[in-house]
């Protein structure tokens, strides 16, 4: 996996969102739901062991199993409500 890399700090982009790396394997091995994002780009949403419900936005590698990884935060307000209910809906929790 290949992170964004932010040009002020030189660490990966999502670090300054708090976001670690093995955060983001832990929600791309098993997203909740995984949709196509803007050009090429994924965006997979899920829940960490940890609780914590974040949006990683990727693109795929043209090897298998492998990612861009863009960006990734931490779901928060009406969009953690919004999934949520999309959950509900299809009988997950």
């Amino acid at each position: 996996m290949r992170f964004h890399l932010d040009p002020e700090s030189g660490a990966p982009h999502m670090h300054g969102h708090g976001v670690t790396e093995e955060e983001v394997e832990e929600i791309l091995s098993s997203p909740g739901k995984d949709r196509k994002g803007r050009d090429d780009s994924r965006v997979a949403l899920g829940k960490t062991s940890g609780g914590r419900y974040l949006r990683v936005v990727y693109v795929p590698d043209p090897q298998l199993d492998s990612a861009f990884v863009i960006t990734a935060y931490e779901l928060g307000g009406k969009p953690l409500a919004a999934y949520g209910r999309r959950l509900c809906r299809r009988g997950r929790t």
